[in-house]
C-alpha cells in the first residue's frame, strides 16, 4: 500500500462526500485499505507478479487499495496458461473455488496458506492436504525470499512510500512505467549473468 499524495480524507467524511473546510489537495480517487504490515492506509495499492525460479518482475501495476488481491491475481495470470505449473500467494488466496478453477481452467496449482480454523468442509480438507505436500510447503517457504522482496525493490528504487501523483489514472500509468523500467534493467542483468536484484544504481544512473 502506498499513501496518497496530500492530506488524508477520513473514511466517514469520504463516505458522505464531505470535504472539511480548508482541506486542500485531497486525492479523491484514493481509497482506504488495511494490511497486517501497514495497518490502515489511505492511498493506492500496487499489485506485482514475480518469477519464482529466476527473480525477475512479471508486472507492477496499480490496484485500488480496497480491491481483492486474490481476484486480481486470477485476472493477471490468465496469460500464463500452459507456461507455468503453479502460482503462489499468501492467505488472501485461501479460497477453494480459486484453487479448483486454477487447476480446472489453467492446469495450475494454487499454492497458498490455508487458515487452520477454515479447514472444515471436505473440499477444503482436500485443498489443505495438497498444501501440506513437502514440495509445495517448500515452494511457499521459498516465496518469502524469492518473490515477496520484489515489490519492496521497486518501492525502494523509486521511493514509493507515498504516491508521486493524485488520481487512479495518473498512478495507473506511473506504476506501469516503474514496472517496465525494472523489467528492462533486470533483463539486461540476466543476459549478462548478473544479479537481477542489484540494479538500483543502474536504474538511477
Amino acid at each position: 500500500m502506498n499513501k496518497a499524495r496530500g492530506p488524508v480524507w477520513h473514511k466517514k467524511q469520504k463516505d458522505k462526500g464531505l470535504i472539511p473546510k480548508g482541506l486542500r489537495g485531497i486525492d479523491k480517487d484514493a481509497a482506504w485499505g488495511k494490511s497486517n504490515a501497514d495497518g490502515w492506509v489511505y492511498g493506492h495499492s500496487s499489485f506485482s507478479l514475480a518469477s519464482h525460479k529466476i527473480p525477475v518482475l512479471g508486472c507492477f501495476i496499480w490496484m485500488k487499495n480496497s480491491a481483492n488481491e486474490a481476484k486480481r491475481m486470477w485476472l493477471e495470470t490468465g496469460f500464463l496458461k500452459n507456461r507455468v505449473d503453479y502460482v503462489a500467494m499468501d492467505s488472501k488466496a485461501d479460497d477453494y473455488g480459486l484453487f479448483r478453477e486454477m487447476n480446472r481452467q489453467r492446469q495450475m496449482t494454487l499454492i497458498t496458506c490455508c487458515r487452520k480454523n477454515m479447514v472444515v468442509s471436505e473440499n477444503r480438507q482436500r485443498m489443505h492436504k495438497v498444501m501440506q505436500q513437502p514440495k509445495y510447503k517448500q515452494i511457499y517457504k521459498e516465496r518469502a525470499y524469492r518473490v515477496e522482496p520484489m515489490q519492496g525493490l521497486v518501492k525502494d528504487i523509486f521511493e514509493l512510500d507515498r504516491c508521486w501523483m493524485r488520481g487512479n489514472k495518473s498512478n495507473r500509468w506511473l506504476f506501469a512505467a516503474m514496472g517496465l523500467t525494472i523489467q528492462m534493467h533486470q533483463l539486461n542483468a540476466y543476459k549478462q549473468n548478473r544479479s537481477t536484484w542489484k540494479i538500483k544504481d543502474e536504474v538511477l544512473g
